[in-house]
């Protein structure tokens, strides 16, 4: 097809996956489908003992709420694609479900980016000034910062979505990714993709380095602060209340970092091994680490395993 002079409308994409590793695809479909039943039951069995005991209806808790919600959320959107891939010889995805999935996926990430830098700040607050701390962190404004997380995240995303379906696409389908990622999607087509590169600059700015920062400064303050501290158990308590949190941002943005900061190879053996090495890493930044984030909050988290244990002795002595 002449791609200069006719244009044809895409029903639908092609998702190549790892099509050219089919002994990896089921032992992958194996480990993805283990991650996603953890996250699915880690974070909801999280979101129930927070909601159930009333010792933990505080702005961190809250969340924390809706940080597993959104890691249940963003898994989904991705995960059941990807388990189908490694089943289906022939990986297709409609038009609009493309469009749908690309905007869930974006939409919970650029959520979760912004709702770690209101835990940061809640954090912040908590240890550096903590008198002021149920003024500040009152419900009329935690409530509206994690409403104001979700809104931003999604209406990022409709943007984005919004300038991507709107490209011609012309008969090249095939995206070379596990799902409709949308800069995958964006080498596929056939106009100028300036307006999407300029606007995904900016997003990244917002997204990824202005929490980045805030979060940065953030704990600049409470480890300063911490480190004031005259008793080491002071300390050691005032830390485990951020620890969990700073493990995660950690994880999260790590990933990130990694994924697109690495260097390109211009080789084609290596190039070919690095899509493959972005595959996978793109699959522990969308699988693990929704996963690690429960375990690490139960895990580094004295509150959470008291309230586990309270529920399950509850319920032993209710029958």
């Amino acid at each position: 097809m002449n791609r200069s002079n006719q244009t044809t409308t895409v029903v639908g994409f092609i998702l190549l996956g790892l099509s050219a590793h089919p002994t990896l695809e089921k032992i992958l479909f194996v480990l993805i489908l283990l991650m996603y039943l953890v996250i699915l039951l880690g974070n909801g069995v999280l979101i129930l003992v927070t909601l159930l005991d009333s010792h933990l209806h505080t702005p961190m808790y809250f969340f924390l709420r809706n940080l597993s919600f959104l890691d249940i959320c963003y898994t989904t959107s991705s995960v059941p694609l990807i388990l189908d891939s490694f089943l289906t010889p022939r990986k297709t995805i409609s038009f609009s479900g493309c469009a749908v999935q690309m905007f869930l996926s974006f939409a919970m990430g650029a959520t979760e980016c912004v709702l770690l830098s209101m835990m940061a700040f809640d954090r912040y607050v908590a240890i550096c000034n903590p008198l002021r701390y149920p003024m500040v962190m009152s419900k009329s404004a935690y409530v509206p910062m994690a409403a104001g997380s979700w809104a931003i995240g999604g209406a990022a995303s409709v943007v984005h979505t919004i300038l991507t379906i709107r490209l011609p696409f012309c008969g090249d389908n095939i995206i070379n990714h596990f799902t409709c990622e949308i800069l995958a999607v964006l080498k596929l087509a056939c106009a100028d993709i300036s307006i999407n590169v300029i606007s995904m600059g900016v997003t990244n700015v917002i997204f990824l380095g202005a929490p980045v920062l805030f979060i940065s400064f953030s704990y600049v303050f409470i480890i300063t602060t911490i480190l004031r501290i005259p008793s080491a158990e002071g300390r050691k308590k005032a830390f485990s209340t951020c620890s969990a949190h700073l493990t995660v941002v950690v994880i999260f943005y790590g990933t990130i970092l990694f994924m697109y900061g690495k260097p390109k190879s211009k080789d084609p053996l290596g190039a070919d091994k690095q899509d493959l090495s972005d595959k996978l890493i793109s699959l522990f930044y969308g699988v693990v680490t929704p996963m690690l984030n429960p375990i690490i909050y139960s895990l580094r988290n004295k509150d959470v395993k008291a309230a586990v244990r309270n529920l399950v002795l509850q319920k032993h002595l209710a029958k």
